[in-house]
């Protein structure tokens, strides 16, 4: 004699809860910020051209920034600018990085220096 067992139904109930705990988790744990990007030019050897043309030369180190030779503090960026060419359509400035600059201090600099109308960048390589 056979002894018959009673099936029970499979329930979705628990599966489901499960998913949605995992999609909250995921949705809560990821992040959305949209990331910037930084045009960046490399400087490179070029032909000649137009000597009028006035270049400015930033240096920027781990603690300091100078134009043309002059200290200046980051936020003065546009003010040091202002006074050199003011009747060329465009400024080449290149930049020159000391060996301690980081990527934050570099790319903090060049998103002030992009903010500036007719400004040229090159970033000088190592």
């Amino acid at each position: 004699m056979r002894k018959h067992t009673r099936r029970r139904r499979l329930t979705m109930t628990s599966l489901i809860d499960v998913i949605f705990l995992l999609l909250l988790f995921f949705m809560l744990s990821s992040t959305f910020s949209k990331f910037a990007e930084v045009e960046l030019s490399a400087a490179s050897a070029g032909r000649a051209g137009n000597s009028e043309v006035t270049k400015s030369f930033l240096q920027l180190g781990e603690d300091t920034l100078s134009v043309n030779g002059q200290d200046v503090l980051p936020g003065a960026l546009p003010e040091a600018f202002a006074d050199i060419a003011p009747n060329a359509e465009t400024v080449p400035v290149i930049v020159s990085l000391s060996d301690e600059v980081t990527a934050q201090r570099l790319t903090d600099v060049l998103v002030i220096l992009r903010g500036i109308s007719r400004l040229n960048i090159n970033v000088l390589g190592s």
